[in-house]
């Protein structure tokens, strides 16, 4: 059996294993939803599949959908237990506001709360200055963030999403922003919880979440409501049920909370999540050179999630990319190689391999311990 065969193999091996495993979905149209938005997308949170779209890279206003950047953010340079004072320029900004007062502390989690709950635009101007030093070094840190994520689509010009030249995104990019923030604990918290009350600054004030989802919607668990003249209304939403999370955007779109309740009821009911690769799943075997032993093998070190229609089957295909040897010493879990899994010439997934066992080297000292443990015995 040559070198090249083993490292080869496991590719065949497992296509076969998943002939009748499920496809990835391409995104279509949602039917009978969002039909009045400008652009929507609906996106599976695991794995980032784009289930539904319209427009979906079509460069729009988001109004203030803006602050699921801001408070990512704010969240990953910055404790919510700092004091902000709140500067002149966050005082009587337009639009939605928690009424600051100039002068007045704050702590980061309360005025979080008053951003994302309330929505308030003097919020997210306190929050930028404490952050970013100004509104406008906080700018390109959502900038520099969003570059970070790979949106190339996206450009902020404000913290809050008022109307401004130059300041979009589109529905697609949007979704994997909130896909990314709601990976952060304290930013799932505050976009589901639906009433709050501040601890800290010169008044009590009581914030109600503006996302009629978290109390219409079985399962929603955010994300964010918002409005200009310029953008029209938009929403940021999630829900999860049985296992599988939906994140979802629709921009100008006037009956915004229907539509994304439509689409979500639909892709619950058409679609589903399986397991195409398991972690820790045998995965192949190449050679190990100048090692206690000659072959070594591997395994997948994360799972594989594909999402599919219901009762659907198809085959995918798979790749492994294993050395024809490697060097010894291994150690148990040294990525060795990589898997992944296509669906025509679409990535579904794919995971590092890794080695099963460790393998010493076999050098002078090698062979006097085996010696040693053989006169032992």
């Amino acid at each position: 059996m040559s070198r090249r065969w083993i490292a080869v193999s496991a590719a065949i091996i497992l296509a076969f294993t998943l002939a009748v495993m499920a496809a990835a979905p391409k995104a279509e149209p949602a039917s009978a939803a969002a039909e009045e938005a400008a652009a929507y997308a609906l996106i599976e949170a695991e794995t980032g599949r784009l289930l539904f779209a319209k427009n979906a890279d079509t460069l729009l206003p988001m109004a203030s959908t803006t602050k699921i950047m801001t408070a990512l953010v704010t969240l990953q340079n910055s404790s919510p237990d700092e004091l902000v004072r709140v500067p002149d320029e966050a005082v009587g900004v337009e639009g939605s506001s928690v009424y600051l007062q100039r002068g007045e502390s704050m702590t980061v989690r309360d005025l979080l709360y008053g951003l994302m709950l309330a929505s308030g635009n003097d919020a997210a101007v306190a929050l930028a200055v404490h952050v970013g030093g100004s509104v406008t070094g906080f700018v390109e840190m959502m900038n520099a963030k969003a570059a970070e994520l790979g949106l190339a689509a996206t450009r902020f010009v404000t913290p809050n999403g008022l109307d401004a030249e130059g300041h979009r995104t589109t529905a697609y990019e949007l979704c994997l922003i909130a896909r990314e923030a709601m990976k952060n604990a304290d930013f799932r918290e505050m976009v589901s919880t639906k009433y709050y009350r501040t601890e800290s600054g010169a008044c009590a004030r009581t914030f109600k979440n503006k996302n009629a989802l978290l109390w219409d919607y079985e399962g929603a668990f955010g994300v964010k409501t918002g409005y200009t003249s310029g953008a029209g209304r938009c929403l940021v939403y999630g829900a999860e049920r049985e296992g599988m999370e939906l994140i979802g955007c629709v921009l100008n779109c006037r009956p915004m909370f229907e539509a994304a309740s439509r689409m979500m009821d639909e892709a619950f009911d058409e679609y589903e999540k399986i397991g195409v690769v398991p972690a820790g799943q045998p995965a192949g075997k190449t050679y190990i050179r100048e090692g206690a032993e000659n072959v070594l093998e591997v395994s997948s070190k994360s799972s594989i999630i594909a999402v599919m229609r219901k009762g659907e089957r198809l085959r995918l295909t798979t790749r492994v990319d294993l050395p024809e040897y490697v060097e010894a010493p291994v150690s148990r879990g040294q990525t060795v190689g990589r898997l992944s899994v296509y669906d025509g010439d679409e990535l579904v997934g794919e995971t590092e391999l890794v080695a099963e066992k460790t393998v010493p080297k076999t050098d002078l000292g090698f062979w006097w311990r085996l010696l040693a443990s053989l006169f032992a015995a």
